[in-house]
C-alpha cells in the first residue's frame, strides 16, 4: 500500500497529537473494559491475563477448559468476559501463538509489503482458528472471507486513483486544526503530508469553514495532485462521526453540511446511500402496514445493489455490515 520511499513531512508536534485525538474519541463503556487472554492445555487453564488488570487468578470453575462443541466454548469465552469485565477474549492452546509465527515465517516472502504480510498473517489465525487452537470472542466476522491483495487493491482503486490524492481536513474555531493528505503513486501511497505547508498556501480565511474547504482544496492540488476524495468538517463532528453507529449517521452529516464530501468517488457514493437507505429501513419499519411494501423493496435494492457494489470493490459490504450488526 505504500512504496519503498514514501515522504513523511507538514506535520508539527501539535499537528500530530491533533490527529491522533482526531481518531482517539472516547469509546463506549462496553468497548473500555479491555480484553482476556487465556492460555489452556489438555483441558487445564494454564493462564490468564487481563489487558487492563494484569494476570489473573484460575480460581474454581475456570481452572478447567471446555472440550466440547463450538456452543459450549462460544459459552465459556462469553461467561469469561462478563466473569472478569471484559469486552472481548482470546483463548490460545499452548504453542498455537509459536505456530503462528511458524507458518508465518514459512510463507513470508522479501518482496511481500505490509499489506500482503498482514493479510498472510490474518489467514494463518482463521486457519488456527478453524482448526480449534486459537479461539475469540466476538466473533463477528467469522463467517467473512480474508480479503485478498486483489480485493484491497481494486478497493483502493474505487478511492482514489493512481496520481491522485485524498485528503481529511478538520477544522476548528475557524481555522485549520489538524489535516491528513495522502499522494497514490504506481507502487502505492509515496507520500503522506500534513497541513503545516498548506496552511499558508490557504491564504486568510473567512472562518466559516465550509467556504473555506475551496481554498484547502486550491492548495492541495496545487502543492501535491488532483483531489480524488476529500473530507471536511468540525473535528468534534468528525470525531463523533466515527462511533455513531445509528442508521444514516453518516448520510445525514453530509446533506445538512456537518460533513463536506469533495469529490465523491462512485464506492463512497454508493456506501452514503446504503447507509440512507439503511436509515429508511428501520424508520419504515416501525409501521407494521408498511412491512410487505418494504421487505419488498428492500430486496429489490439488496438484488441491485449488491452485485454493483462486489463488482467495484471485490467484495459485498453488506455482508460485512449484516455480520457486524448481528447480535452475539
Amino acid at each position: 500500500m505504500f512504496t519503498p520511499d514514501v515522504r513523511l513531512g507538514g506535520f508539527t508536534a501539535e499537528d500530530w497529537t491533533r490527529l491522533f485525538q482526531l481518531f482517539k474519541t472516547a469509546p463506549p463503556k462496553a468497548a473500555s473494559l479491555g480484553g482476556l487472554l487465556v492460555i489452556h492445555q489438555a483441558g487445564d487453564v494454564r493462564k490468564m491475563l487481563h489487558t487492563r488488570r494484569g494476570r489473573l487468578e484460575r480460581e474454581g470453575e475456570w481452572r478447567r477448559w471446555p472440550d466440547g462443541n463450538e456452543g459450549q466454548r462460544t459459552k465459556r469465552l462469553a461467561a469469561l468476559a462478563e466473569a472478569h469485565e471484559a469486552s472481548w477474549v482470546i483463548a490460545a492452546e499452548v504453542g498455537a501463538l509459536e505456530e503462528t509465527m511458524e507458518r508465518f515465517g514459512a510463507r513470508a516472502r522479501r518482496e511481500d509489503d505490509l499489506v500482503a504480510q498482514s493479510l498472510s498473517l490474518v489467514a494463518i489465525v482463521r486457519e488456527l482458528m478453524n482448526e480449534r487452537r486459537i479461539e475469540g470472542w466476538p466473533r463477528k466476522l467469522k463467517n467473512i472471507p480474508v480479503p485478498t491483495q486483489r480485493m484491497i487493491r481494486r478497493t483502493v482503486d474505487a478511492v482514489c486513483k493512481v496520481g491522485h490524492t485524498i485528503a481529511l481536513g478538520a477544522f476548528k474555531d475557524g481555522a485549520l486544526w489538524t489535516s491528513l493528505v495522502m499522494r497514490r503513486a504506481v507502487g502505492g501511497f509515496d507520500l503522506i503530508a500534513g497541513p503545516d505547508d498548506l496552511r499558508p498556501a490557504m491564504g486568510l480565511l473567512s472562518g466559516e469553514w465550509r467556504r473555506d474547504v475551496r481554498h484547502f482544496v486550491s492548495a492541495v492540488e496545487d502543492r501535491y495532485a488532483p483531489l480524488s476524495l476529500g473530507c471536511f468538517g468540525e473535528a468534534s463532528v468528525l470525531s463523533a462521526l466515527q462511533l455513531d453507529g445509528s442508521p444514516g449517521a453518516w448520510s445525514r452529516a453530509v446533506a445538512v453540511r456537518d460533513v463536506v464530501l469533495s469529490p465523491i468517488p462512485l464506492a463512497i457514493g454508493v456506501a452514503l446511500g446504503l447507509d440512507g437507505a439503511r436509515y429508511a429501513w428501520s424508520t419504515l419499519r416501525l409501521f407494521a402496514v408498511f412491512e410487505p411494501a418494504v421487505q419488498a423493496l428492500r430486496k429489490r435494492m439488496g438484488d441491485a445493489n449488491d452485485d454493483d457494489i462486489a463488482s467495484v470493490l471485490g467484495f459485498s459490504p453488506l455482508e460485512v455490515l449484516r455480520a457486524l450488526r448481528r447480535r452475539e
